[in-house]
């Protein structure tokens, strides 16, 4: 696994219990540019850990996204798609092959006054072909 030092001490920071499942869900975060949902850490990772539950995964990525080292995305619908925390960019939802990448785009600034506004959050996808299969 890599970055462990890094993990736990991340994990640490935020007030986190870095148990051994907390700790491989957000490597697995942090090395997956996929964007994964539940579904997909679940089955990745149940492989080696075979006591993990969905439940396990879905309670643990709320955590991480109430302290804040997890972004949920909602890119379809209904469908979370989780990632680490990265820094402000964009996504691209690919039509044809559904794969999600990340954009780096520069800060979102408004052409009219949001000053009385509360942001909580801001995001950016942009869909299209993505070169794979165009």
């Amino acid at each position: 696994m890599k970055n462990y030092d890094h993990i736990l001490k991340k994990l640490k920071e935020k007030g986190i219990r870095p148990s051994y499942i907390r700790v491989r869900i957000y490597s697995y975060l942090e090395e997956s540019r996929i964007h994964p949902t539940v579904d997909e850490i679940y089955e990745f990772l149940s492989k080696e850990i075979l006591t993990l539950s969905k439940t396990t995964v879905y309670n643990t990525l709320k955590l991480f996204t109430e302290k804040g080292l997890a972004q949920q995305l909602n890119i379809e619908g209904n469908e979370l798609r989780y990632e680490a925390i990265r820094g402000f960019h964009g996504h691209f939802k690919c039509e044809k092959c559904n794969s999600i990448y990340d954009m780096k785009i520069s800060q979102l600034e408004f052409e009219d006054d949001i000053s009385e506004f509360v942001i909580n959050e801001e995001q950016v996808l942009v869909t299209g072909v993505c070169p794979k299969c165009n």
